[in-house]
């Protein structure tokens, strides 16, 4: 395994950058969504490097706004001082393959994914020298990579790109694809609670146990260091499905198009502040006391 020095902050979405961003979307934010200052954006600052004068690069090429997201994140962490905010506006592997986007990721503090369409990044940056050397300086320099929505859920080697929540546990609906390669032994999937998208992760899990799912909440982000430790940040909660103690599952058994059973799949929610070891697959309450994951049959009509 190798260790990067670098740090991933994934986001599930829907991150409070104290504008009207989300309004804009149709994303309708609970009321505790207040984490602008002390929050997930201002953690991405504090964890770089150079956290007093930090060279922030955003790629906006998810979505399908780019513009009016790139000003959005402009005005956001010019709210917290960022002088230094770039966009890189990359829409095609044309794009990717220029110089001066290039050289920019050579000089940058933090690098952040935009949302919109994770199989859009998985497409335009895969195999490029663009992403080889975003890879280069998250795994040999102190770089932050950081994703939100989309752009979180393209982090893992593997990454879910299609999938309908009310037919997730039918053979078949829900789509994998390779992602940019950040972390390995992980699935992400984003929106998770509001969009109850626990269905795509079971199956997801299901089909290759040894990867942990994770499920990010809106507003709800994990800060994952050394490649082994993550730690919850933000104001949402992060679901964890582990399939290692999977006891028995017909997915490789029904026909397309059947509805898939599991049985013991193993699910934890991660709160803010709390820690999860990759190595160890131990989930650590912010308390400090140690807690077994909790178990459940699925699929089940409370889910």
């Amino acid at each position: 395994m190798i260790v990067p020095k670098g740090k991933l902050i994934i986001i599930g979405g829907a991150v409070d950058m104290g504008t009207n961003l989300s309004s804009q979307e149709g994303i309708v934010k609970p009321n505790y969504l207040k984490f602008f200052e002390e929050g997930i954006l201002k953690r991405i600052l504090t964890e770089s490097a150079n956290h007093l004068d930090p060279v922030v690069e955003v790629i906006t090429t998810a979505s399908q706004i780019p513009e009016m997201v790139g000003e959005e994140y402009i005005a956001s962490f010019k709210q917290l001082n960022v002088k230094q905010v770039g966009i890189l506006d990359i829409r095609t592997r044309e794009d990717a393959k220029k110089e001066e986007y290039i050289n920019r990721i050579r000089k940058a503090d933090v690098v952040m994914f935009s949302g919109g369409d994770q199989l859009r990044l998985s497409s335009i940056f895969g195999g490029t020298e663009f992403l080889q050397m975003v890879k280069l300086r998250y795994f040999n320099e102190d770089l932050v990579v950081a994703g939100t929505s989309a752009g979180a859920a393209a982090a893992s080697t593997n990454m879910i790109y299609r999938g309908q929540s009310n037919k997730a546990l039918i053979k078949g609906e829900v789509q994998i694809t390779a992602g940019l390669g950040f972390i390995d032994s992980v699935i992400i999937d984003t929106h998770f609670v509001q969009r109850g998208r626990i269905g795509r992760l079971l199956y997801a899990v299901a089909s290759n146990p040894g990867m942990l799912g994770i499920g990010l909440g809106e507003d709800a982000g994990l800060l994952i260091t050394g490649g082994t430790m993550m730690e919850a940040i933000g104001s949402g909660l992060t679901i964890l499905v582990n399939g290692r103690k999977m006891s028995e599952t017909n997915i490789y058994e029904v026909e397309m198009g059947s509805p898939v059973s599991i049985r013991n799949m193993r699910v934890s929610v991660m709160s803010i502040l709390d820690k999860y070891d990759l190595v160890q697959n131990q989930l650590i309450i912010k308390k400090g006391v140690k807690h077994e994951e909790g178990f459940m049959n699925v699929p089940d009509e409370n889910l």
